[in-house]
């Protein structure tokens, strides 16, 4: 199944129309994208796996793969390092992003097969399927719905379904 989030805030999911939150900088065609910019990657990305907070929630309804974050589990976001857009453990020698947050954002996170095989400095890092504000502010980049519309997600995505952001 091929998601669809677009530059209005829709997210479609089979015959579902849901909110999401879309990049601060909105959205731009993928060879556009810059790390920092806040622009969500125009293009067809693969749902890779699963990330969740066990402390937060249990393990989702999936097919699949999932792995449960842990305090020192970061995302390197360094154009300039050899782990550029991949994940990493804390403590961690270059700029990236930690996991394990306060404000819940990354509580369930789907890692989307953006820029990363291989990734290319510095065509953007860390772009997610995450948790919404409840306002649904702008993200860094990644696309974000409520917890119960994730998890509605979660329950019929399978591999090889991607999530299509579209203008």
């Amino acid at each position: 199944m091929i998601y669809r989030a677009d530059s209005a805030g829709r997210f479609r999911a089979g015959a579902a129309l849901l909110a999401c939150a879309i990049g601060r900088g909105g959205m731009a065609p993928a060879p556009d994208k810059r790390e920092g910019d806040g622009v969500s990657p125009i293009g067809v990305w693969p749902l890779r796996y699963v990330l969740y907070r066990p402390d937060r929630g249990l393990v989702p309804t999936t097919a699949l793969p999932v792995r449960p974050i842990v305090p020192d589990d970061g995302w390197c976001d360094d154009p300039a390092h050899p782990d550029y857009n991949r994940l990493v453990k804390r403590p961690f020698p270059a700029s990236h992003e930690a996991l394990w947050r306060e404000d819940g954002l990354y509580d369930l996170v789907v890692v989307l097969g953006h820029n990363d095989d291989p990734p290319v400095a510095p065509l953007g890092s860390a772009i997610f399927l995450h948790l919404a504000k409840p306002d649904y502010a702008p993200t860094e980049g990644c696309i974000a719905l409520s917890r119960p519309d994730l998890e509605s997600v979660l329950a019929m995505a399978a591999p090889g379904d991607a999530l299509a952001i579209e203008a």
